[in-house]
């Protein structure tokens, strides 16, 4: 039996189970970046309690990197919020059912439907300034060139911390911008959207018809494509919003 000074141990689990009513929140990046670009993002969703994952992901094949989704996931008890910024979109959406997902949320990413590629989604049109110039090394991965990346991909961020990132770009395989879309995750599961006005990697405008067709909730934000990095505070709120729609486990009860 507890004696009464032994039970004020008990208090600070307490604590933690009501943190564990939040969903899990799992952030995946994008083509040329890392988890490290969800930094602030980051900090602002653990300052409110959520549990936040960010693995890093190998963008070798798509099947790879869904791979790594699900090994992620696994590992998560309770609902879990996905969401992802650019090619992370790509591999979102390619995880079709997913029983644990209780939400999707696209920054500035793709949202391709069944038979749908990257490649010809983006090819309908000129190539944006950010992805004009990929460089295709001798492993046929794709890498943005320094000026591209800097003046265009990361168009609005201080341009140190553009260097900074160019720097641990992460190339992605040139053959996942021909990979063709499965069953799409956004055809069972609520999504949102946050549309990069001024994108310079994927256009606004096609950013928006993804999430129409979603029936996406959408948020506009003022930035280049990387809206987690130059506007941390109106991505986490969406991510927020998101999580907020998650029933928690005390009100199933």
């Amino acid at each position: 039996m507890l004696r009464s000074h032994d039970r004020a141990w008990l208090r600070p689990i307490e604590r933690i189970t009501d943190v564990n009513q939040l969903p899990n929140i799992v952030l995946v990046h994008g083509a040329w970046t890392d988890g490290s670009s969800w930094r602030d993002v980051i900090r602002l969703l653990q300052q409110d309690g959520y549990n936040v994952t960010a693995p890093q992901f190998p963008l070798a094949s798509l099947t790879d990197d869904v791979a790594r989704l699900r090994q992620v996931l696994a590992v998560q008890t309770g609902p879990v919020i996905i969401a992802a910024h650019s090619y992370g979109g790509q591999i979102m959406t390619a995880l079709g059912d997913a029983p644990k997902v209780a939400g999707l949320v696209y920054v500035a990413a793709t949202a391709l439907d069944e038979g749908e590629s990257i490649g010809e989604v983006l090819g309908a049109s000129e190539p944006t300034p950010a992805i004009a110039h990929l460089r295709i090394d001798d492993q046929c991965c794709a890498w943005l060139p320094q000026d591209d990346f800097v003046k265009h991909f990361a168009a609005d961020i201080d341009p140190v911390q553009a260097n900074v990132m160019y720097s641990v770009q992460q190339p992605l395989a040139a053959s996942a911008l021909a990979e063709v879309m499965g069953t799409p995750a956004w055809r069972s599961t609520r999504t949102w959207y946050a549309v990069a006005q001024n994108d310079e990697a994927i256009p606004p405008d096609v950013e928006r018809q993804f999430a129409k067709r979603m029936d996406a909730t959408v948020i506009e934000v003022a930035s280049g494509h990387l809206p987690m990095v130059s506007h941390p505070d109106e991505v986490a709120d969406l991510v927020r919003t998101a999580a907020r729609s998650v029933p928690s486990e005390r009100s199933r009860q």
